[in-house]
């Protein structure tokens, strides 16, 4: 089916968008277009939608907000949001009725022409995405971005030609229904995340492996083979299989020599690319992101093309960004850091002990992992949200752990940037790298950010 016999049967359809957002507001104007009948499902109330209610109504939608906002949907079709449980209750009963539950990105998938290349992952799927991106665009191709990250594409799917690319960043919460995987396919590292969502650890690791278990003799998978959950990925790709490491030369992948060059190895063709020194932006979790990346579009561009992006790219916003240098002190912003393993690659990311901000939203992942590195790392430690105490716990309870660094407790963000700002000397270095979710304080880690920027630049 192309997107023409898909479209003309949405006329007189009746579509439950859930959830009225990024994600599905342009899907909802769309299918209105079309001839659907579309409800906007929210458990927001109307006051907290505010005034985009107002703007899907005037377009024809028909709203069902609050709490019961999902209770006996009498529809065809239901879109889900892509945060939305996939073994939600009210989802399950709609399936058992015979309503299909489907989202923006597995239509999308089905009737897209374009060569796509899809990167998941627990840490560095955002980075990569944008890499491979910048890098195709380095080469003069016309590529389209999105998934987690930039505008739904199926609204645009007119515009998307068969020589296009796409490049879409997917999270477990997407994959765990797809039935169709990309042509390129790219598995940064799996580590426990979203626990509060997902049943179990298996659950997520069967979501994440959801993006090559489709894919064809045709296709490409990119596996970390430093991570043994993705290395063990290895015996289900069913297409041409690469690899990167930052600690071993690999015959068929990216690869990091002492040296600190980036190679590509394939098809016995060893390919010296580019030193990692560099590199614009800092950290080996950067350099491992670039190694997927080029593991990812080898064959599509050129060297030039990967060096290029390489010197000039500054690295994507929320992602160990620096804020302001200010009375010798710089101020990083690693909002993006929303699970222990991120806020361990950022603080692998200096060369110095730095003054860590944390705590948030628990999303039931352990924090004993960070706790070595915060006494190796970290000269003082402040904490808010409702993970503070225990991150606390886990540090204080942590062998090694000898009443360095000092943990200061606060009542939120503006104290923990007041504190860190009244302690710090010329030479630190204070980031804000929360190791938990945001959804303790803020809607997500861009408005978390986009806050601790505001609080930075007021100083």
């Amino acid at each position: 089916m192309d997107f023409k016999q898909f479209f003309s049967q949405l006329n007189g359809k009746k579509i439950a968008m859930c959830g009225i957002g990024i994600s599905n507001t342009p899907l909802i104007l769309s299918f209105l277009k079309q001839g659907a009948r579309v409800f906007a499902c929210d458990r927001r109330e109307r006051l907290q939608v505010g005034e985009l209610a107002d703007r899907l109504e005037a377009a024809g939608a028909e709203l069902r907000l609050g709490e019961g906002y999902l209770d006996n949907l009498e529809v065809d079709i239901i879109f889900r949001t892509p945060g939305m449980n996939f073994h939600l209750e009210e989802l399950e009963r709609a399936r058992k009725r015979g309503i299909a539950v489907t989202s923006e990105m597995e239509v999308f998938f089905d009737l897209c022409p374009a060569t796509i290349f899809a990167i998941t992952g627990s840490d560095g799927k955002t980075t990569t995405t944008t890499l491979i991106a910048k890098m195709l665009e380095a080469e003069g191709k016309t590529v389209h971005i999105g998934g987690n990250i930039g505008n739904p594409l199926l609204p645009e799917i007119e515009n998307i030609k068969p020589d296009d690319f796409v490049v879409v960043e997917l999270s477990s919460f997407q994959l765990i229904s797809m039935r169709k995987s990309p042509d390129v396919a790219v598995v940064t590292n799996v580590s426990p995340n979203h626990l509060d969502v997902h049943k179990d650890m298996d659950e997520y690791v069967e979501a994440k492996k959801n993006i090559l278990l489709h894919q064809n003799a045709f296709s490409r998978t990119v596996l970390n083979r430093d991570d043994e959950i993705t290395e063990g990925f290895r015996k289900d790709v069913r297409g041409q299989s690469l690899g990167f490491s930052m600690k071993r030369r690999l015959n068929n992948g990216a690869w990091l020599d002492d040296e600190g060059f980036l190679h590509m190895a394939y098809r016995g063709v060893d390919v010296p690319i580019i030193n990692r020194k560099e590199i614009a932006v800092i950290g080996d979790h950067n350099v491992s992101n670039y190694l997927a990346a080029i593991a990812a579009v080898w064959g599509y561009v050129g060297v030039d093309s990967i060096c290029k992006v390489a010197r000039e790219f500054g690295g994507v916003e929320h992602r160990i960004e620096l804020v302001r240098e200010l009375g010798g002190v710089k101020y990083y912003n690693d909002s993006i850091a929303s699970s222990p393993t991120r806020t361990i690659a950022g603080l692998k990311a200096f060369d110095r002990k730095v003054i860590l901000i944390a705590g948030g939203y628990d999303k039931h992942i352990p924090f004993e992992p960070l706790a070595p590195y915060i006494t190796e790392r970290v000269k003082k430690l402040y904490l808010c949200g409702a993970t503070a105490e225990k991150i606390e716990k886990c540090v204080r309870g942590y062998e090694g752990y000898k009443g360095e660094p000092e943990i200061i407790r606060c009542e939120n963000l503006d104290e923990a940037v007041r504190l860190s700002h009244d302690a710090a000397q010329p030479g630190d270095i204070v980031t804000l790298s929360p190791a938990c979710a945001s959804f303790d304080a803020f809607p997500n880690f861009v408005a978390r950010g986009n806050y601790y920027k505001d609080l930075v630049n007021k100083l």
